[in-house]
């Protein structure tokens, strides 16, 4: 899809400006000639680009510029002349073979397994200013709620197989609750009574429409942008040796 997105641009901007050239040879035979306007021609093949990108193959809406300017600075933002180091191909590679089948065993989308990369940057030990720990940033009264022992001598939060086995049936009960991977996503980074309340106060259940605060807002954006920096490293920058090897899991 990438590639064919680039292909088309190229041809589509190849030929406005062959088209532009001609033209101008020709401007007294053929004044009253429309031209093909080059800003038009890669506006087509941007929103060609956009069409395609989804996370848990709920799909980015297309046709709206606030939309299409977040996702635009969510793929810069991690992309490697903004990341400047390999560490989340490296951890990525570690971590998804554990990750991705229990996800699966869990009925969970694997786009889910990006998470991770988000939350914590796929460290292992991470904890957070309000406590969450680990890959996946769990509270402690959630990590116990789903079956984790958090105390004085022992986190399970930090164990990355139990930890993500906690994460799915997390994740299943959300989903439950809001019926969109989407909703779903943000609850998990917002706090699901939070999203509640702002579905009910805005009566708006679509996640790119309603107005939350700007972590939870770009959320979503920054999951979509992580995939598309992990699927498809060279095109932003990643210099990386076997590239495919991290989607060999499946």
């Amino acid at each position: 899809m990438r590639v064919k997105y680039i292909v088309a641009c190229s041809l589509m901007l190849t030929i406005c400006v062959l088209t532009k050239m001609f033209g101008y040879s020709y401007s007294t035979s053929s004044a009253n000639v429309n031209q093909p306007d080059i800003v038009d021609a890669r506006k087509l093949a941007e929103s060609d680009f956009y069409k395609d990108l989804n996370f848990a193959n709920e799909l980015l809406p297309t046709g709206d510029k606030h939309i299409e300017v977040k996702m635009r600075k969510a793929l810069k933002a991690n992309s490697y002349s903004s990341m400047q180091t390999l560490k989340l191909h490296q951890r990525a590679e570690v971590w998804f073979p554990i990750i991705e089948p229990i996800l699966k065993h869990y009925g969970i989308p694997e786009d889910f397994k990006y998470v991770p990369l988000i939350e914590s940057g796929m460290e292992r030990g991470q904890y957070s200013p309000k406590g969450a720990a680990g890959l996946w940033q769990f509270m402690p009264q959630t990590a116990r709620d789903y079956g984790l022992t958090v105390n004085e001598n022992v986190d399970e939060r930090l164990n990355v197989r139990l930890a993500t086995v906690a994460a799915a049936r997390y994740i299943r009960d959300l989903h439950k609750q809001f019926n969109s991977w989407t909703l779903t996503a943000a609850a998990y980074n917002g706090g699901e009574g939070r999203m509640r309340r702002k579905i009910a106060q805005q009566n708006q259940d679509d996640y790119f429409k309603l107005d939350l605060n700007h972590e939870t807002g770009k959320y979503v954006y920054s999951l979509i942008s992580m995939k598309e920096v992990i699927e498809h490293p060279e095109e932003y920058g990643y210099k990386i040796q076997n590239a495919r090897k991290l989607l060999a899991y499946k």
